[in-house]
């Protein structure tokens, strides 16, 4: 358990860049020695992947629900106006 979450730091800190150039040197030579390693990597960049899309999906989702709440409710076309003048003004 200890070794492999050891290599889940060290991949992380290799994937997000903060590793030294010397540490860089050494995981990445490990790398070409190791397909195990390698394919850890390759998960480990999968699984981020995935999170982000999941967090964009989840972000849209949000987005939308904000939008529909906003530009349906009569009650709020002052603010309606307001926001489309905003982007009139922007030439979006």
């Amino acid at each position: 358990m200890t070794t492999s979450s050891n290599n889940n730091r060290t991949i992380e800190k290799y994937l997000q860049g903060e590793m030294s150039p010397s540490e860089k040197f050494l995981f990445e030579a490990q790398l070409l020695i190791n397909p195990g390693l390698r394919m850890e990597v390759r998960a480990q960049k999968k699984a981020y992947t995935l999170v982000r899309m999941y967090h964009r999906k989840k972000l849209k989702e949000e987005l939308e629900s904000v939008h529909q709440q906003i530009f349906s409710d009569p009650e709020k076309t002052i603010y309606q106006q307001h926001v489309y003048q905003l982007f009139k003004q922007e030439g979006i």
